[in-house]
């Protein structure tokens, strides 16, 4: 009966002990899982506080006469050579008729960005009879201005120490309450290039660069990473050749990116002669990049069709290619597509790989086609993370919110897609 007794207890005692580790197991993933959930969520609040502010920008209403001896100086409307920034120097002027010195004047015309007078020259361009007339327009505030408005600039620390003066302040406030200072959608943000000033900057020219680039990407990689896994799978044989091919496309999946960038400057750029920064060039990149990711996931999605469809369709008289491409491929192709788009979203978040190939270049004009230099929007972030400007910070977090919400965009794609074409046996 001691005996027996001792025994129960050394079981009990174990049962004890193991559950005592689950329990501590379990509360120890909980507690990894809540740290990072909240990481994540300080991540998200500090994107979309320092990022929201950014799809918002400072307009001020000024009036502008359209005077014809500074357009027209000879009768015909001259574009290239009309002083449309002294037009809008002279509305401010007109605002504030008490300000007279050359330094105040200076001061006062920095209120206004530099795109007013190309809103202007468009106006002309667009529509000549506004020549000679008088129109009230809302022109872009500067970025000092708009980080002022938004409260990113302390006007009760000493002068010296911000980038406005107190004059600068006083005439804000006075524009504020006379209601020519208006808060409006940023606009620019989503259709202008690159730019210098950070109130005319916008994600336009990267967006495009990054769609090129993800079409030539897919119609690259996704056929031939798909022949290669369908070749790999039902057809080559298994042999010492086949295996090497196979360890070979396991490696590459987890080189680093940047050695891409390397091998695509060597063959591309200085032997295949494609122009630098072109959508061409950095979809080609891409594709290789991508290529591994895609024949891994669609040999695995092959691996997943149950082996008696292959042995019903061979035993009715099917050939290879048949099995292969009316019963194999209908239900693999779920998975295919699925890992393709996560080898594209990949593809859409790597910079290092186009710095190599010279997309981090300034490029002001939203590009075309495949061939016109462009840059990405990963790139783009890491130009805007590293300019000075106090303006640059907000819209580098702006446009991380849009890649994010790319990327969501691209997942939730393949979830529903895999989730429409799925069969079940």
């Amino acid at each position: 009966m001691q005996a027996s007794k001792t025994t129960r207890e050394k079981v009990e005692a174990g049962l004890r002990r193991r559950r005592r580790r689950e329990i501590v197991f379990q509360l120890s993933g909980m507690l990894a899982t809540t740290v990072g959930v909240m990481f994540l969520g300080v991540f998200f609040v500090d994107l979309f506080a320092k990022g929201s502010t950014a799809f918002m920008q400072t307009y001020i209403r000024i009036d502008v006469e359209f005077a014809e001896d500074v357009i027209a100086p000879d009768g015909e409307i001259d574009l290239a050579y009309a002083d449309f920034d002294g037009l809008v120097r002279t509305a401010l002027r007109n605002e504030f008729p008490a300000v007279s010195g050359r330094s105040e004047r200076r001061e006062l015309y920095r209120l206004v960005s530099i795109g007013a007078g190309y809103q202007m020259r468009d106006m002309i361009e667009a529509k000549p009879a506004l020549l000679g007339s008088k129109e009230t327009l809302w022109v872009p505030a500067s970025s000092t201005v708009d980080m002022y408005v938004k409260g990113n600039i302390d006007a009760s620390i000493d002068e010296a120490l911000r980038p406005l003066s107190d004059a600068q302040v006083g005439w804000i406030e006075s524009l504020r309450e006379s209601g020519r200072l208006e808060s409006r959608i940023n606009s620019a943000l989503f259709s202008n290039g690159d730019s210098r000033e950070p109130e005319l900057a916008g994600i336009r020219g990267a967006l495009m660069g990054s769609v090129y680039m993800l079409i030539v990407t897919i119609l690259l990689a996704f056929p031939i990473g798909v022949a290669a896994a369908i070749y790999l799978e039902e057809f080559a044989p298994r042999n010492r050749w086949s295996d090497l091919i196979e360890v070979n496309i396991n490696n590459l999946a987890a080189v680093p990116s940047i050695v891409f960038g390397l091998l695509g400057l060597a063959i591309f750029i200085n032997w295949m002669s494609i122009p630098r920064s072109a959508p061409l060039v950095g979809g080609l990149v891409l594709s290789l990049l991508t290529l591994p990711v895609i024949i891994i996931a669609s040999r695995a999605a092959i691996k997943a069709v149950p082996p008696s469809i292959r042995e019903a369709a061979l035993a009715l008289g099917a050939s290879r290619m048949q099995v292969v491409f009316h019963h194999i491929m209908p239900l693999a192709l779920p998975g295919m597509l699925t890992g393709a788009i996560i080898g594209m979203s990949r593809a859409l978040g790597e910079s290092a790989p186009l710095l190599m190939i010279g997309m981090v270049a300034f490029i002001v004009d939203v590009p075309s086609g495949f061939s016109d230099p462009a840059t990405a929007l990963p790139v783009q972030i890491y130009l805007w993370a590293d300019s000075p400007e106090r303006a640059f910070a907000e819209r580098t977090s702006a446009a991380i919110i849009v890649l994010l919400a790319f990327l969501l965009v691209m997942n939730l794609t393949a979830v529903i897609m895999r989730k429409r074409m799925e069969r079940k046996w």
